[in-house]
């Protein structure tokens, strides 16, 4: 396979421009490491007793990483996700680049790559790594945690908790609906590859991004990506763009569901933490813009609302239902119009 981004270098280049963590002592840090670990441990049950879905007994147990470490599992996990889509637009453009173009352009491109990885690993709390080609795995992320609970002055032990059953619905999602994985990374695989432009295509998106641009800034938008596709690209985008909303609200919903029983300040917390995501720098919402992050907000609101919905239409086991197949997934329309998928699913 062709080398167009050199991951290894992405990951270098991020590690090199990842600002510090929040300032603790080592001993600090041990504490913080090992309380987060065993707040993770603590999460798995009212998590499962809640969302009524269980990850089995060898699933991976969550990781506690730093930003470098984070940033060299996502490096290798974008690798898995992106090359393929890549190698795909180089077999339909049919021209091979020299050697040595490849070497500076893959370098190019990490460092971009890396650059992204850097901002993106201050952002994270946590994430589940689909990790395409690898080991999948629950990552919490320390400093961002410590750092996030200092800016809004919550608890640390309830911060803490919060993000893991957060995190901890994500793991029983993935871990305990064996087909979801592979059915998000084909997915996510083929939209990427579909939206790869090659040759005149390329030049012809950049002309259109030139024209969408204002509505990058004006925030009608998901982010660069939706600038430059084509009407039935979008729509597939949005349907992809469903299950993540589905996934993202989930997740929020049980965290907020078990949070007044195990957090005794879950609702400062989620006050202070919603008011935090919009009282952002100008320089951070534009970044968050152009990489989509915006959206993602959105895509928790939406997925919320949508599994309220249905929860109230047929409690949580018919809410369920959702993880039976890839056809019983919410579609685009569906995500805002719950009573749609009720009527489909429950009939």
């Amino acid at each position: 396979m062709t080398n167009y981004v050199d991951w290894k270098f992405a990951a270098s280049a991020g590690a090199r421009l990842v600002p510090p963590g929040p300032d603790v002592t080592p001993d600090e840090a041990v504490e913080v490491v090992e309380e987060i670990r065993a707040l993770a441990a603590s999460a798995v049950e009212p998590v499962a007793t809640t969302a009524r879905l269980r990850a089995p007994d060898a699933a991976r147990a969550p990781l506690v990483v730093d930003r470098r470490t984070w940033i060299d599992v996502n490096a290798t996990s974008m690798s898995g996700m992106l090359d393929p889509a890549l190698e795909a637009a180089n077999r339909r453009k049919g021209k091979e680049p020299s050697a040595a173009a490849q070497a500076v352009g893959s370098k190019i491109t990490g460092a971009e790559a890396g650059g992204m990885l850097a901002f993106l690993s201050t952002k994270v709390l946590g994430q589940y790594d689909l990790a395409p080609d690898g080991d999948p795995a629950l990552l919490l992320v320390a400093p961002n945690i410590v750092a996030t609970e200092r800016d809004i002055e919550a608890v640390p032990r309830d911060f803490r908790l919060w993000v893991c059953l957060h995190e901890e619905t994500h793991r029983v999602q993935f871990e305990g609906v064996p087909w979801l994985r592979e059915h998000v990374i084909d997915s996510a695989r083929a939209l990427t590859s579909d939206l790869m432009p090659d040759g005149e295509a390329l030049r012809a998106r950049l002309e259109q991004m030139a024209t969408q641009l204002p509505r990058l800034f004006s925030g009608d938008s998901q982010g660069l990506t939706e600038l430059v596709i084509t009407p039935a690209q979008r729509e597939r985008l949005a349907d992809v763009t469903a299950v993540m909303s589905l996934l993202e609200g989930h997740a929020d919903v049980v965290m907020d569901d078990v949070g007044p029983e195990h957090v005794p300040t879950v609702a400062s917390i989620r006050e202070r933490f919603t008011k935090r995501r919009k009282g952002a720098g100008a320089a951070d919402r534009l970044l968050r813009r152009l990489l989509g992050l915006e959206a993602k907000m959105r895509q928790y609101r939406d997925g919320a609302a949508f599994v309220r919905a249905v929860q109230e239409q047929v409690g949580v086991d018919g809410f369920n239902a959702v993880w039976t197949s890839p056809e019983t997934l919410p579609t685009a329309l569906e995500i805002t119009d719950p009573a749609a998928w009720v009527r489909r699913v429950h009939g």
